[in-house]
């Protein structure tokens, strides 16, 4: 009887770029970024994500593997791996959940990540990170929402979720930038002592650049 062949997942992309280092995660790391994303900020910093024409390739889970498996020698010398971005990658976690099942256990996973996705698929994708790099915005709804066209409560919720469990702190760094015309010093400063209550310890600070 002929076995049948395994249907992998696939999913569309709009870049995979090696050899970043000290960005995306610990070590030297290769970015992968999905197509599509829930929100639509107005600084979108990969627009493609965004636009039907801006998906770059279609790849399986192996095609992807095939990819990077090349820079292995990198990720184990500096405890580097791969970055998924995009986009938002948590809508594409049975794809990352796949390719997890077929990499090096080696190598470490990075999630960049608005969190604003249905809960599924934070459940699915945490046996799997190693960090989660979440990009928080503001944590003021009426700022977040004028920003992102969104809702922040799903993102909200889904933060608080993953603070409250042990260890987890300690794997998360939470960006909060400064963004033009849409909060100021003091709203960054507001939002960063409400997440160290929920919490949070790791944070990384900046300010958009508007182009």
């Amino acid at each position: 009887m002929n076995q049948k062949t395994k249907t992998l997942q696939t999913a569309p992309f709009i870049a995979v770029a090696r050899h970043r280092l000290a960005v995306d995660g610990e070590g030297v790391t290769t970015l992968a970024a999905f197509h599509g994303c829930p929100l639509r900020c107005k600084y979108c910093l990969n627009e493609a994500c965004l636009r039907p024409d801006g998906v770059w390739r279609t790849l399986s889970t192996q095609q992807l593997l095939e990819q990077v498996r090349v820079d292995s020698l990198y990720f184990l010398a500096t405890r580097g791996g791969v970055t998924f971005g995009g986009g938002e990658p948590c809508l594409r976690s049975a794809f990352i959940e796949e390719f997890c099942s077929m990499m090096d256990p080696r190598w470490r996973i990075t999630l960049e990540t608005s969190l604003n996705v249905d809960r599924s698929h934070i459940d699915r994708l945490l046996p799997h990170v190693d960090e989660w790099i979440v990009d928080v915005k503001d944590t003021d709804p009426a700022i977040y929402k004028a920003y992102t066209g969104r809702s922040r409560d799903r993102a909200a919720d889904n933060l608080q979720y993953l603070l409250s469990m042990p260890g987890m702190p300690e794997k998360m760094m939470l960006r909060l930038p400064l963004i033009p015309d849409f909060n100021t010093p003091e709203q960054v400063a507001q939002s960063r002592t409400r997440l160290q209550a929920l919490g949070a310890l790791r944070f990384d600070e900046f300010t958009y650049i508007v182009r």
